[in-house]
């Protein structure tokens, strides 16, 4: 399978997962539902529907467990039928992309980051901040544009 068709798999089972917390699951549902379904009628949507709706459940019990092998679990699972889908109809392949440019337009993207933090030198009594970019009062970056 082209590595394009399963980056795109990768993305649409991430994005899955990560819209299963959101206002906005049962507008991916049904959306994510009907490319999964394609060509195959309204009985299999409504199928791929409630599996759907059982790992949503899945995902949000283990988070809020504290769990989250299983919200990556899940995403594997729905990586294995997206790339099934994509190597048997890789017209799918424009379909998924319009969902995930919807869900998560490029411009909106977030970055990930990284941050590791070691505290030592003693029992720490007060606040311990993590952040991956800090704004001073000013709303300004670091190494953002200076006033003078």
């Amino acid at each position: 399978m082209e590595a394009e068709l399963v980056a795109l798999a990768t993305a649409g089972a991430t994005t899955l997962v990560q819209q299963m917390a959101t206002e906005g699951w049962a507008t991916v549902r049904r959306r994510m539902a009907a490319v999964l379904a394609r060509r195959r009628g309204a009985e299999e949507e409504a199928e791929v529907e409630r599996e759907l709706d059982q790992a949503r459940t899945d995902v949000i019990s283990a988070r809020e467990d504290g769990d989250e092998e299983v919200p990556q679990g899940v995403a594997v699972v729905w990586k294995a039928r997206l790339r099934r889908l994509l190597a048997e109809d890789p017209a799918a392949a424009a379909e998924l992309r319009r969902l995930l440019d919807e869900v998560a337009p490029q411009g909106t993207q977030s970055v990930v980051r990284d941050v590791h933090n070691t505290i030592s030198g003693g029992v720490m009594t007060g606040p311990v901040v993590q952040a991956g970019v800090v704004f001073d009062h000013r709303g300004t970056p670091p190494g953002g544009p200076q006033s003078r």
